[in-house]
């Protein structure tokens, strides 16, 4: 079992940055793809940035929803059991409830979803 408790989500100005972190519980931590997905009323819940497990081989990889590429970074620290997202350059857009997923894993229709949820964290980008 895994438990995910994110902070770091705010009320934030077009153009500032927020820090997003997730905390987890439960030793595999480093072995499970992790994930933010985020939310607005009405939609699906959408990927955001995934970043895969750290093997024995330090094998990471990167995916990244086209609206925030370049903007947004999704990190690890596996010996904090946290990961992060970075983001920058918020737009209004990017307005939604945050989630940490973890054990992220696509399906064969293509969409992507987590085993393990946190609660969410609200982040306003406003002027």
């Amino acid at each position: 079992q895994v438990q995910l408790v994110e902070s770091g989500g705010g009320l934030v100005q077009p153009g500032g940055s927020l820090r997003l972190s997730c905390a987890a519980s439960g030793r595999t931590f480093s072995t499970y793809a992790m994930g933010w997905f985020r939310q607005v009323p009405g939609k699906e819940r959408e990927l955001v940035a995934r970043i895969g497990w750290s093997g024995i081989k330090y094998y990471e990889d990167f995916y990244y929803e086209d609206s925030v590429k370049g903007r947004f970074t999704i990190s690890r620290d596996n010996a904090k059991n946290t990961v992060y997202l970075q983001m920058d350059s918020l737009k209004p857009e990017d307005t939604a409830v945050y989630y940490c997923a973890g054990d992220v894993s696509r399906s064969s229709s293509g969409s992507y979803s987590g085993a393990y949820w946190g609660q969410g964290t609200q982040v306003t980008v406003s002027s």
